[in-house]
C-alpha cells in the first residue's frame, strides 16, 4: 500500500484503493482515497 498526505485530515495515511495513474505531464502518481474522511489523496511516490 502507498501513504499519502490527507489535507483535510492533516495527517499521513495510508490509500485506500490506491491506483496508479498518470498526471497530464506523464508524470506517475498513486491516487485513492483516504480512509478516515474519504477525500482524494494523491502521491507521487510509486511504489
Amino acid at each position: 500500500m502507498s501513504t499519502g498526505y490527507c489535507v483535510k485530515c492533516k495527517k499521513k495515511c495510508e490509500i485506500k484503493d490506491a491506483k496508479k495513474t498518470k498526471t497530464k505531464k506523464g508524470k506517475d502518481m498513486m491516487k485513492g482515497q483516504c480512509p478516515d474522511c474519504g477525500t482524494t489523496v494523491c502521491t507521487f511516490k510509486v511504489d
